[in-house]
């Protein structure tokens, strides 16, 4: 039978067979975050500047812009999610720098819908459940966080990254 005609294997990420698919990624993830944390509120922070300025010059009216910062800073976050590990690479800004990725179980990459829903989900979930988000993967082979378990999905080390792990093991 063809590849082209062949079901997708369930749990493609065997941590068994590719330990080197998720050598660190807790800990890159961990910065990978960070990292995307500082791109969404670069340009949230940039705005409130410039409205602050704005209310100056037109003496206080152009301060009632702050009601729409919070709106916004959520649309563009959903924007940036959508767009980048909703994109082709599977991968934020941050976790392409940190050399991972975010994939379904069966490998296929992530759409953009998936990733929203993905970003929403951790979001809720760390609102309601803070420290169990995290905890949970440092108990499980794949260190899939919660919202990974709930959404099938799961982070790995990029081809790129299990390439030079396997180089200098």
């Amino acid at each position: 039978m063809s590849d082209a005609y062949r079901e997708p294997e369930p749990y493609l990420f065997d941590p068994v067979q590719h330990p080197d698919s998720f050598r660190g990624v807790l800990f890159r993830r961990f910065i990978a975050f960070l990292l995307d944390t500082v791109i969404i509120a670069a340009p949230v922070a940039a705005a409130g500047l410039l409205i602050l300025v704005f209310g100056f010059l037109t003496f206080g009216f152009g301060w009632a812009l702050y009601g729409l910062i919070g709106p916004a800073s959520i649309l563009w976050a959903l924007a940036y999610a959508g767009l980048t590990l909703g994109g082709s690479r599977s991968a934020t800004l941050g976790m392409r720098a940190m050399g991972i990725e975010m994939r379904q179980l069966d490998g296929a990459p992530m759409t953009p819908v998936l990733a929203v829903i993905s970003i929403v989900l951790f979001w809720v979930a760390n609102s309601l459940l803070t420290p169990l988000v995290a905890i949970v993967g440092l108990f499980n082979s794949r260190r899939r966080l919660l919202h990974d378990l709930v959404i099938g999905t799961v982070v790995v080390n990029s081809d790129e990254r299990v390439s030079e792990l396997r180089r200098y093991r």
